[in-house]
């Protein structure tokens, strides 16, 4: 059972492959067609990976971040960790920001710990919002995200409150 894991992915190319052949595709072409869509696709994305991984970096380092902390601390009263709160509001911007500071949490209170929970349910239960809406809304064209943002905006929340509800 513990090698079926490491088959899925050969299994899985085979397959394709296999239907592929069986209905007399020119299986090579298409792998090559899609590629080239796959790069126009990553080329069409750039720029908005870039802004947005700029947007982060200023965040972090200006300290914007520390005091949009601040603002949101009044939550502590209700029994949220104040450790948590970073998280909770980097991780709709940023996956990998996020990873980061869960990784200090869990390094710093353990795996096992309340913190340490909390964080592994927040960067399970809810998505890099922001992210995936700038690039779905580029790669579509679509000028009006408001339709979009608040309800992630909200699904986020619920995530984030379920995680924290959850494991008091």
């Amino acid at each position: 059972m513990a090698y079926l894991s490491a088959l899925i992915v050969p299994i899985i190319i085979t397959t394709v492959i296999s239907v592929g052949l069986l209905e007399k595709k020119n299986v090579y072409n298409l792998f090559c067609e899609g590629a080239k869509d796959g790069i126009k696709i990553t080329i069409g994305m750039f720029p908005t990976l870039i802004g947005i991984f700029l947007a982060i970096g200023m965040l972090r380092t200006s300290g914007a971040l520390d005091y949009i902390v601040k603002i949101f601390s009044f939550l502590t009263k209700f029994e949220i960790p104040g450790e948590i709160l970073p998280l909770a509001l980097i991780k709709p911007i940023s996956g990998s920001a996020a990873m980061a500071l869960a990784t200090d949490l869990m390094t710093k209170f353990g795996t096992d710990s309340k913190i340490g929970m909390i964080s592994a349910c927040i960067m399970g239960a809810s998505e890099t919002t922001f992210y995936v809406i700038a690039i779905y809304m580029n790669e579509i064209k679509a000028k009006k995200s408001r339709n979009v943002i608040i309800p992630a905006i909200l699904a986020d929340i619920a995530s984030i409150v379920t995680a924290i509800l959850i494991l008091k």
